[in-house]
């Protein structure tokens, strides 16, 4: 079959579920029910995994979005939390949801902090602000309130394939210029949309 023969892309509505290791089912629950209002609303438990046919049991646990997408949890049985990435800054991995106002997001901030996790921010991004803190299984979590209406994003989706397309020529020559010797040191991008951050 060739590209032109291929059915155009199925609409893609929403995330259904992004899933992760859980140490421990009731630790994960009390975080994500107790304390982040999100309600347990489906389980699957099996010895048997569907897609590969391998043996591990498993309890695969979901916890439902307002908008009906879920984040789900395998717990394993054998207490074990999945190990941070060995090449990735902890803070790279991470999920955002999304509240509707900064005095949410100020709400479960201080929800959170007495609760005992730390917080990170509240963080200024220009188009959202940002807290950031890491549930018990050692996902790195953000919560977003946003602060660009419709029309600026759409302004900045105008911008999005150029600036993309500039990264990849001068990522292409530095992959060129790495293999000659003559590059050491990590490509920086080409403009700093956070200027209020820069190395001293």
């Amino acid at each position: 079959m060739t590209t032109a023969q291929l059915p155009p892309p199925a609409p893609i509505h929403q995330l259904h579920h992004y899933a992760y290791r859980a140490k421990d089912a009731e630790e994960t629950r009390r975080f994500y029910e107790d304390i982040l209002g999100l309600p347990l609303y489906h389980i699957i438990q099996s010895d048997v995994v569907p897609s590969t046919g391998e043996y591990c049991p498993y309890t695969h646990f979901f916890f439902r979005l307002q908008d009906g997408s879920f984040i789900a949890f395998f717990d394993l049985g054998d207490d074990q939390a999945a190990e941070p990435s060995p090449n990735t800054p902890k803070w790279v991995n991470h999920i955002s949801f999304r509240v509707d106002s900064i005095d949410d997001l100020k709400a479960m901030k201080a929800r959170l902090e007495a609760n005992g996790v730390e917080v990170l921010g509240i963080t200024d991004h220009h188009i959202f602000d940002s807290i950031y803190f890491f549930d018990p299984n050692g996902v790195r979590l953000e919560l977003t309130a946003q602060r660009a209406d419709e029309f600026q994003m759409l302004e900045e989706s105008r911008t999005a394939h150029k600036r993309l397309q500039e990264w990849t020529a001068r990522k292409e020559q530095w992959r060129k210029d790495r293999a000659a010797g003559r590059a050491s040191q990590p490509l920086k991008p080409q403009q700093n949309d956070r200027p209020e951050y820069v190395k001293k």
